[in-house]
């Protein structure tokens, strides 16, 4: 007998895809501060890193097009191209996340990122992506 198949999973996994929860490979860690959380992940062989600060002066105070999440406070850069404002409706936040202590990088799947006094800085392998803190955001 075969068991019944349910419409619901198809509709679930496309929403999962779409963030970390689908991630095959995922790292989440922390500001010695607690400020700033990132998480690198990947999945279908791309990977993307993500980093939302607790409290900031924003540096950009434009929407991005077409955005009508939340903005300002997430910053994102994948395998290639440069950084970006995130527009998103989770966070990256955990308590549990692992603290990168100061003068410490990880890496994941091509992008690497940087613990420092001055903040958290990410990059990608063309050299693009994001310094960010708790004063200064900058995107390259």
């Amino acid at each position: 007998m075969k068991a019944p198949v349910s419409l619901a999973v198809p509709v679930l996994a496309v929403l999962f895809l779409s963030g970390p929860a689908a991630a095959q490979d995922y790292l989440g860690f922390q500001s010695p501060t607690g400020n700033i959380h990132c998480s690198i992940y990947t999945w279908t062989g791309s990977a993307e890193v993500r980093c939302d600060l607790r409290e900031y002066s924003a540096s950009y105070t434009r929407r991005p097009p077409g955005c009508d999440l939340d903005w300002g406070m997430a910053f994102v850069v994948g395998v290639s191209g440069p950084g970006v404002l995130g527009c998103v409706g989770d966070t990256m936040i955990d308590p549990g996340n692992p603290v990168l202590p100061y003068g410490e990088a990880v890496s994941l799947g091509g992008i690497s990122c940087v613990s420092a006094k001055t903040g958290m800085t990410c990059t990608n392998a063309e050299g693009h992506g994001f310094s960010v803190a708790k004063a200064k955001q900058k995107l390259f």
